[in-house]
């Protein structure tokens, strides 16, 4: 019934569809090396992630999602394999990686890696609900 009631006042343009959108949060927490994946507020997911090594930086900060690809692959670092990345300042993306042992630990160029399941789930969740609501917050 809840979603006849979205489809009529939708397609009645009473409120744009983004009104009825899950809104998406991936809090990044670089001292633990953890994100946090929120649905509406609530907690849905906690994940290992690889952020920063020493002599590279992951940037902090509130970002949304400026692109996205299921498989890229990096042109800077030898052609390395970025499955199912979300880009959200120039060439940092959170995205899956196949150094699996090193997660937990800082140990990319930058980027945030995610066990490549995660990024999948993560990738879908943002198709989802659409990268306008979605966020991903750095902090350390």
């Amino acid at each position: 019934m809840k979603s006849l009631l979205k489809c009529i006042v939708v397609a009645t343009g009473l409120f744009p569809a983004s009104v009825f959108a899950a809104q998406l949060e991936a809090r990044i927490d670089l001292s633990d090396q953890k994100m946090r994946i929120y649905q509406n507020g609530k907690l849905r997911h906690s994940w290992k992630i690889s952020t920063a090594r020493r002599g590279y930086r992951t940037p902090t900060g509130s970002f949304k999602p400026t692109r996205m690809h299921k498989m890229w692959y990096s042109r800077k670092y030898h052609m390395s394999p970025m499955p199912h990345s979300i880009f959200f300042k120039g060439g940092y993306a959170v995205h899956g990686t196949n150094a699996i042992k090193r997660l937990g630990r800082p140990a990319s160029h930058g980027c945030v890696r995610l066990h490549p399941d995660n990024a999948r789930a993560l990738f879908r969740m943002v198709e989802r609900v659409g990268r306008a609501n979605a966020a991903i917050r750095i902090r350390h």
